[in-house]
């Protein structure tokens, strides 16, 4: 039974969704879980995830109500100053994802399994899973790949790990796939959608597709029981994901096509620190309202 069918089969004893039956809101009741996911693409609900990587920004997402909440490997790029996700490690992932935990109550945190980590088979898998949910607190893991990662998603889902799925272009690959587009021709096509059904059929109860043409993503959607969560996948997949350094306008330089930016951290937190600077150099920070005598 995969996980989509459990939810179904239990969504009379688990009540409806926090808040108001829908996955994003404000509520604080209970945490959301993979059961809540499934009913959602019963009811046709879209619904927004963010990645977060530390207990603060975490915090302020779960009280704006975001439902799931992404501890991705793209803190390596993000927060640890790598030039890729490849390096990033399970101590680290462990670490950010706990705190993340710590700082929400509502939101499902849902913890990358980073390089390295479960591409040797199933029982790697499962150890490295074990960790991110015992000792980070995460209420599931995400890994990358399709038909190559069937067994070790079935070994997670059998053994009571919840697991999202990625497709598409995989980060963790760059190295061999680099950055463009995924899935573009009838060939890549049909080994996306291959790999889309294998994810579904070892029983993940989502499926990341990240830089796939929008048709395609639109097919896979309706191709599949379980979710979608696109990022640079077009407007037909059942959820969207993006980094939230990139939509808050905190990254420097050029964002991927697919980023809309909703703030400008970087110019805020500039502005901020050239107005602290000044203030020191000219004597005017601390004031007598800032000292204690």
């Amino acid at each position: 039974m995969t996980q989509l069918s459990a939810a179904r089969a239990q969504s009379a004893d688990t009540g409806p969704a926090p808040g108001s039956g829908t996955l994003y809101g404000k509520s604080a009741n209970r945490r959301i879980t993979v059961h809540d996911i499934a009913r959602a693409k019963e009811r046709g609900e879209k619904w927004p995830m963010l990645t977060a990587y530390d207990a603060m920004t975490a915090s302020v997402f779960d009280e704006s109500g975001i439902p799931v909440m992404l501890v991705g490997d793209s803190m390596g790029n993000c927060h640890l100053g790598y030039d890729t996700t490849v390096p990033v490690t399970l101590d680290e992932m462990t670490m950010l994802a706990a705190a993340v935990v710590r700082g929400t109550r509502r939101a499902l945190i849902v913890a990358d399994l980073p390089f390295g980590t479960y591409q040797e088979g199933p029982e790697q898998a499962l150890r490295s899973a074990v960790r991110l949910v015992k000792e980070a607190g995460a209420g599931a893991v995400k890994l990358e790949g399709g038909e190559r990662s069937h067994r070790q998603i079935a070994m997670l889902v059998q053994s009571g790990i919840p697991v999202m799925g990625h497709i598409g272009l995989t980060p963790q690959s760059v190295n061999s796939m680099g950055y463009r587009v995924q899935g573009r021709g009838e060939e890549a096509a049909q080994q996306l959608l291959r790999d889309a059904k294998a994810v579904q059929d070892a029983g993940a109860f989502a499926v990341v597709l990240e830089l796939v043409p929008a048709e395609l993503a639109a097919e896979v959607t309706r191709s599949l029981t379980i979710p979608t969560v696109g990022i640079g996948a077009g407007e037909g997949t059942d959820a969207q994901v993006l980094v939230w350094t990139d939509m808050m306008g905190l990254t420097g330089g050029k964002v991927p096509k697919f980023v809309k930016k909703y703030a400008d951290l970087r110019e805020v937190m500039s502005g901020a620190a050239r107005a602290f600077a000044e203030d020191v150099a000219q004597g005017g920070f601390p004031g007598p309202e800032h000292s204690v005598h």
